[in-house]
């Protein structure tokens, strides 16, 4: 006779409830991860998709994701110049928030050097590319905008002609690319009475000191490298970096600068988190496990009255952990399907793939809930083997 099993018939509502708080934990664990994987992936959305070998930045700075970044307007020519270098591009990114409809949107502008950046990196939802004119937009749906859309920006109107999906940066706002000129137009955007002061300023030379090489209305972040085939990197890089004003990155440099750097507190915390949610449903297991024990005093104490084994008994609470165990991994199964219905309504975007779900349904979540429900039944296990048989007589 399988004692767990009739215990569960007895109270079956108990199992349910405590397999369904089980599956609702783990689909915790499973958005936590896809949290990370839709993070780290919209961090480095640009870097990975960009197609660029190399990105020349600021001298002594790590942007321009990871720190500001500003170069002279002309340094693409400079960098075009250099034996080894295929092309060149001008990139520059910052947040704006601007009106339409009636209420506040915020989004990236992303700075694309039309007509060398011909869109070949971008993956299009609708609509086209930007073409060679001005005032023309590519916007992600999460910005509320649409092909066809007219959106002011600056004091210029800009025309929605294309529409992406997913393409957002590590903050989560979505990208808004126009022209490299454009961009730059819109960044400087000022009012009369701001202009009249720099003016003034420089007048006087009161921002004189300042002695840097790049021009203080310059908005371009950095120069994408694109290398020729039989370039040497390395030799690349130096020749570059002789100049003294700039910095030269590579593209594994800007990831590990974006996820050490910039993102490593966040991973930690959602590593943190998910940790949390793991010994939460230790506890809550243990607990279930010990309350069924409790209950149970006067039953294993007539069982040993009966000269039934220390054995039978361990069995038995062992029997009903694993068996919380089996459900909540049943219900994991059912989390999926919830998580697929839930997460996509998440202001974030939360990536679940196919393989961590496998990795986290046979190893990770298999073997704390065998751990868990180990635990539990020790102590449960623990508290029986105190029992002594005559206590049914009191």
């Amino acid at each position: 006779m399988n004692l767990a099993l009739k215990d569960a018939a007895h109270t079956p509502m108990r199992f349910v409830l405590t397999a369904f708080g089980v599956a609702l934990l783990m689909t915790a664990v499973i958005g936590m991860t896809g949290l990370y994987r839709g993070v780290v992936g919209d961090a480095l959305l640009v870097i990975e998709r960009i197609d660029a070998d190399l990105w020349v930045v600021q001298g002594e700075r790590a942007g321009p994701f990871a720190e500001g970044s500003a170069v002279a307007p002309d340094m693409d020519r400079r960098v075009a110049g250099v034996p080894g270098v295929a092309d060149v591009r001008r990139f520059t990114q910052f947040s704006q928030q601007f009106a339409f409809e009636g209420a506040t949107r915020r989004a990236t502008i992303t700075g694309a050097d039309i007509p060398a950046d011909d869109g070949r990196w971008l993956a299009l939802a609708a609509g086209r590319w930007l073409a060679a004119g001005r005032c023309e937009a590519v916007a992600d749906e999460s910005t509320g905008l649409a092909v066809s859309d007219w959106v002011e920006l600056a004091r210029d109107v800009y025309e929605i002609v294309g529409s992406t999906r997913h393409m957002v940066d590590s903050a989560g706002d979505g990208l808004l690319f126009v022209g490299i000129n454009d961009a730059t137009a819109i960044a400087q955007k000022r009012t009369s009475e701001a202009i009249y002061l720099a003016r003034a300023a420089r007048g006087t030379g009161e921002f004189a000191g300042a002695g840097s090489s790049v021009a203080q209305e310059s908005k371009i972040a950095a120069v994408l490298v694109r290398l020729a085939p039989a370039a040497d990197a390395a030799n690349v890089i130096a020749t570059i970096e002789r100049w003294g004003d700039v910095r030269v990155l590579t593209t594994q440099q800007q990831r590990d600068l974006m996820l050490n750097a910039r993102l490593w507190k966040l991973r930690l915390q959602i590593l943190a988190f998910t940790g949390l949610i793991l010994l939460i449903t230790a506890i809550v297991v243990s607990l279930i496990v010990y309350t069924m024990t409790l209950e149970k005093l006067y039953e294993i104490a007539l069982l040993k009255l009966i000269g039934a084994r220390e054995s039978v008994v361990a069995t038995m609470i062992g029997q009903q952990a694993g068996l919380i165990g089996l459900i909540g991994l049943a219900g994991f199964l059912l989390s999926i399907g919830a998580a697929e219905l839930v997460f996509p309504l998440f202001p974030r975007r939360v990536v679940i793939l196919a393989g961590d779900l496998a990795l986290l349904g046979l190893a990770l979540l298999g073997l704390a809930l065998a751990l868990i429900c180990a635990a539990a039944a020790w102590i449960g296990i623990a508290r029986a083997s105190r029992v002594n048989a005559r206590e049914v007589l009191a």
